[in-house]
């Protein structure tokens, strides 16, 4: 298989060193729009190549970025590209290795991006725990505008464009845009109502634009060698490839570039070397902490949105969690909601006061003090802050996803909890 987005890890190489990501091909697309395409030129190419959001949601990219408004529209002022690098969800570590290992990628797609919608500021919204991918794309950035490939004439073609890495105190609700928006205006990140939506009406009132890191690395490729060749790379439905992981009690851990619609079985047993001596798989959450479990019976589905979708979860990230025979799937449910509850923005009363109730009777089933009617209880939470539209964004129906499908595939885990009073894994 190719590689595109992986193709400069590995080799003997400064991550940070321009003439060398140059040697092999960087900053090619950049002076390919610069010099012979326009604006919509780049637009309808992205439109073309199917690439979709590869932060989780899966949104075209062309669509998102076709409803940004003209300037005899939003008049004169700023535009603005963000790039969404909190990387917050559980399980999933693919976009630091694209920051830590190539930033020079990221820049020259936030480039194209910004040039694309006529964006004239852009940030790089980073999680501080980041500490190695801040400096490299700090380092990365000085050489650019060094180098004229950032600042008032980009390789003077006359575009202005000043891009500036803006280290955040991290919080999980960040991965909602608007959210993100706020926590870089300097306010509380709690998500705005929409509409308006951020690329009519964003940082600070004007159109805007928010781009997960990967889909951002897509976009140089896409730009230097057409959308035919991007959507020749998957093997299914979607087009491209994809940053695939996997996390848990398996032989070889980590994240492989592969095509879009590669089969699950492949990614767990071949790529990550399958189930460690002595464990069995007995489910998994196929992209990140706040998708629904699957189980065996889905290991031979392609990781696409589409087929993912269909069996009642979400491909999410692309990045998996294996649940083993040996760890208590009430356990792990329990430490999610945890984690949900804990990284609430408590703007809106089902998540504020809803998941820190779900983590309480999880902790009495976990903890022996479980009853009957929890089993109940938990149904109605499923139910209600599960629901979209119930909550002001979809933190909380995100956190449902790995309970409810823990009742639904090992709901028997749960009554033994409370029939015996104990975890029976412990």
């Amino acid at each position: 298989m190719e590689k595109v987005l992986t193709r400069n890890i590995g080799f003997d190489q400064k991550p940070t060193d321009l003439k060398a990501y140059e040697a092999n091909g960087g900053y090619r697309g950049l002076r390919k729009a610069l010099a012979d395409m326009s604006p919509k030129d780049c637009q309808d190419l992205i439109s073309d190549s199917k690439l979709r959001g590869r932060g989780g949601a899966g949104f075209p990219t062309g669509m998102k970025w076709s409803f940004v408004p003209g300037e005899d529209k939003c008049g004169p002022g700023h535009k603005y590209l963000v790039c969404n690098a909190d990387e917050m969800e559980p399980g999933t570590f693919k976009d630091r290795l694209l920051m830590e290992c190539d930033p020079h990628q990221l820049i020259e797609g936030m480039i194209l991006a910004a040039y694309t919608i006529g964006a004239d500021i852009s940030y790089v919204f980073i999680r501080g725990e980041y500490v190695l991918a801040i400096q490299r794309l700090r380092d990365a950035l000085a050489e650019c505008y060094a180098a004229g490939l950032l600042g008032d004439n980009v390789l003077g073609s006359g575009y202005k464009l000043d891009m500036y890495v803006h280290p955040s105190a991290g919080r999980y609700i960040c991965g909602e845009e608007t959210a993100l928006i706020n926590a870089l205006e300097g306010k509380r990140a709690n998500p705005r109502a929409k509409p308006p939506f951020p690329q009519v009406s964003g940082l600070w009132g004007r159109p805007t634009i928010v781009n997960n890191v990967e889909t951002l690395c897509n976009i140089p490729h896409i730009i230097d060698r057409g959308a035919e060749w991007f959507k020749s790379l998957g093997i299914g439905e979607d087009a491209g490839t994809k940053l695939f992981g996997v996390s848990g009690k398996v032989n070889n851990p980590g994240c492989w570039e592969l095509p879009m619609g590669t089969p699950i079985r492949e990614i767990i047993e071949v790529h990550a070397g399958g189930m460690q001596e002595g464990y069995q798989l007995k489910g998994f959450l196929p992209g990140g902490g706040s998708t629904d479990f699957l189980t065996h019976e889905h290991l031979d589905l392609a990781m696409d949105y589409n087929v993912i979708g269909a069996a009642g979860s979400r491909m999410g990230t692309g990045t998996m969690i294996i649940l083993d025979d040996r760890t208590c799937p009430v356990g792990m449910v329990l430490n999610l909601i945890r984690f949900f509850a804990h990284e609430s923005c408590g703007f809106c009363t089902p998540c504020r006061e809803g998941l820190p109730w779900t983590r309480q009777v999880l902790q009495d089933i976990e903890d022996g003090r479980g009853q009957p009617e929890d089993l109940e209880t938990l149904a109605y939470q499923v139910n209600y802050i599960g629901a979209l539209g119930n909550t002001h964004c979809a933190l909380a129906p995100g956190a449902m996803e790995p309970l409810q499908s823990a009742l639904k595939y090992f709901y028997d885990d749960f009554k033994q909890h409370i029939s015996s009073g104990r975890c029976p894994y412990h």
